[in-house]
């Protein structure tokens, strides 16, 4: 990666943030992504003072707006830069009764999650294309392998992106395009997702299931660059789809609405 460019959304924290340290010691520049700029004008300094031969791009972007991705793409394009590898990490999640959610909350999950993904993998699959190569990592997560009562939207995004991206990588690789696209499948995550009052409710942690960022990041980035089409992270995580394949999915449905209900808080 040294002298390529990535770009990483939802930058500011967590996976995404991990992402950039690790690729900044890789000698990639970086474009970072969020809504929050002074935070990522804090962690571009930051990188660029560890890594001085490197370059730190900031774009502020609210990926639920209408068009965001089209904007960013745009904005990229204006700076002249060439984006070799895309990291979209922005997501959102709600938990609760889908009924008693609020509906706004859940159309900006939808609009970030699936939306904005797709849009930037179009734009930016094709620019890749035209140079006959880049990675793309789209992250899904655990979720995406079975219905979860509680948290169906944001289980239904995540299965949108693990089945788009499996099929794109299918077409890329037949199209010798020389992109690869990559999803990335993370389960329980040492991130601000794990404790947001603003999502509906904190869920109790299985022990030993918890992986911090730094290594989901890195276990996605290494596997994406290697052209792997799915990285589930973990063995515990990688054990739990195995099991959702004896299992039909309304029993898979029923077992999940269980076990969120009574653990949630």
């Amino acid at each position: 990666m040294h002298n390529k460019t990535t770009l990483v959304t939802g930058a500011s924290d967590g996976i995404g943030l991990e992402c950039c340290k690790i690729l900044a010691a890789k000698g990639s520049n970086l474009i970072l992504v969020s809504r929050r700029q002074p935070l990522l004008d804090e962690i571009a300094e930051s990188l660029k003072r560890q890594y001085p031969t490197i370059s730190c791009t900031v774009i502020t972007a609210d990926l639920s707006a209408p068009q965001a991705a089209q904007t960013l793409f745009q904005q990229v394009q204006e700076q002249g830069l060439e984006v070799d590898f895309l990291i979209n990490n922005a997501g959102l999640l709600q938990n609760g009764f889908f009924t008693e959610l609020d509906l706004a909350a859940q159309e900006s999950m939808i609009n970030v999650n699936v939306l904005a993904l797709t849009s930037l993998t179009h734009l930016f699959a094709n620019n890749m294309a035209s140079r006959s190569g880049g990675h793309i990592l789209n992250v899904a997560s655990l979720a995406a392998w079975t219905p979860i009562p509680n948290q169906n939207v944001y289980a239904a995004t995540k299965a949108y992106v693990l089945s788009f991206t499996q099929a794109l990588h299918d077409e890329l690789n037949a199209s010798k395009s020389g992109v690869t696209v990559s999803a990335l499948c993370p389960g329980y995550t040492a991130t601000k997702m794990m404790d947001n009052p603003d999502q509906g409710g904190k869920l109790l942690v299985p022990d030993g299931m918890l992986q911090s960022p730094r290594e989901v990041a890195a276990q996605g980035i290494e596997a994406c660059l290697a052209g792997r089409p799915t990285i589930v992270t973990g063995l515990a995580n990688r054990i739990t789809v195995a099991i959702t394949r004896l299992f039909s999915r309304m029993a898979l449905a029923k077992i999940a609405g269980r076990y969120y209900r009574s653990n949630m808080q």
